[in-house]
């Protein structure tokens, strides 16, 4: 099928879900869950091809985020039960006016209609966008990048055999089988289908969807996110912080990419981090690039870079005069993803997270929780940047949009 003819498919299977109580969809959930541990051998057989394609295209570290195993189907298993497990909020009544003429003016919460994502080499974001799309009453048409495409319609395959199972409509979940750019345009400009588009990828891929959708569009962000060592830092805090943002997936967008310390700190604070990032006892030894003044108290090359999301074991680092330099700083490059302070002080804490114009802005831990999981939406969409309809972790209530039911007796304007 074309990818015009699956939006058309999904489209029209909405009505079977948009209405659904929250007991049926979450029956349908809980059978997607059980599918995709049912299908785990199946999953990790085209796992395997997707690797075997990659290997010497992309990155080690980008191979990570395309990598499954029985544990990482698990844990999409559980994300999907932890979306059962969250309040149902379509349907809700937000607010309520009472005319003076009688009327009754109701602000209801309701589905979207058709979302439709496009990402590319995480496979867990197949199953993450599948539930939440239909925890919200929404259909979902997913497009996977290539390098994930075997795993992707593999994961889709089991979530409709789940959906089919318990008598709900396969085609609420459907999944394009066309990897060309010339898809990707097809859902960008697919107005009177796709009510929400969701790019989740690197720059390129939000750029040419922001650039060239003719439908709604949220943009979600590549990851430039800050770390700041104060002055009055507890250092040894401060490594854990940084280790744990840089280290342990830099694959992804929450993973710290700049390193930011008080000058008074820096002295003392950079032949630390050296030891411990760089060293020989680091795990995965991560290349710093500094600027003038941390190369200089490191004894290296200068060569600094701010504006760049490494997604590898790579991480900048600068001098600033005190917050206020911070802050600036990260004005000038920041994605406005996420960002840290590690601060004793309470004041510096507070100009900080009342300065800094990013989704999530962290007090003493790591950028690595701007997560929906982590913040109690079950999973994500994606982490929106930008700050109309959705900011941070998209989950549940930014697949819903508003309508107004209004009852009366009656009533005309005069």
């Amino acid at each position: 099928m074309t990818t015009m003819d699956i939006l058309k498919r999904t489209k029209a299977a909405w009505p079977s879900i948009c209405n659904a109580t929250a007991e049926e969809k979450n029956r349908i959930l809980s059978a997607m869950a059980d599918s995709l541990q049912a299908e785990c051998d199946a999953i990790l057989r085209c796992n395997a091809e997707d690797m075997d394609a990659a290997r010497g295209h992309i990155s080690d570290v980008m191979l990570d985020r395309l990598y499954l195993d029985r544990g990482r189907i698990d844990a999409m298993a559980d994300g999907i039960r932890a979306t059962v497990a969250l309040p149902d909020h379509t349907g809700r009544i937000l607010a309520q006016i009472d005319h003076p003429n009688g009327m009754k003016i109701y602000k209801k919460q309701v589905p979207l209609g058709l979302v439709a994502i496009i990402y590319e080499s995480r496979p867990n974001v197949t199953s993450d966008a599948a539930a939440l799309a239909i925890k919200s009453g929404n259909v979902c048409m997913l497009r996977s990048g290539k390098e994930a495409f075997h795993t992707a319609k593999a994961i889709v395959a089991a979530l409709k055999q789940g959906i089919a199972s318990v008598g709900g409509d396969p085609d609420i979940v459907n999944i394009v089988e066309d990897t060309s750019h010339q898809s990707a345009t097809e859902i960008m400009q697919a107005k009177g289908l796709v009510d929400l588009l969701i790019p989740r990828g690197g720059a390129g891929l939000i750029r040419a969807c922001v650039e060239h959708a003719t439908v709604p569009c949220i943009q979600t962000g590549t990851g430039i996110c800050h770390i700041y060592v104060d002055e009055s830092a507890d250092l040894d805090m401060a490594l854990n912080i940084i280790e744990n943002a840089k280290t342990s997936r830099p694959s992804v967008c929450n993973a710290a990419e700049v390193l930011l310390v008080h000058r008074a700190a820096a002295p003392r604070f950079l032949p630390m981090l050296q030891k411990r990032l760089c060293g020989p006892g680091a795990k995965h030894p991560v290349r710093l690039r500094c600027d003038g003044e941390a190369a200089a108290i490191l004894g290296i090359a200068p060569d600094p870079e701010f504006d760049t999301e490494f997604l590898d074991y790579v991480l900048a680092v600068g001098v600033v005069e005190d917050v206020e330099g911070a802050i600036r700083h990260i004005a000038q490059h920041s994605t406005h993803h996420s960002e840290a302070i590690v601060t004793q002080s309470e004041e510096n804490a507070a100009r900080f997270t009342a300065g800094v114009d990013s989704a999530a802005v962290y007090v003493n831990a790591s950028t690595r929780f701007t997560d929906g999981g982590e913040f109690g939406l079950g999973c994500e969409m994606g982490i929106s940047t930008q700050k109309l309809h959705a900011r941070g972790p998209i989950g549940l209530n930014e697949l819903t949009t508003y309508q107004y039911v209004i009852t009366g007796n009656g009533q005309i304007r005069r």
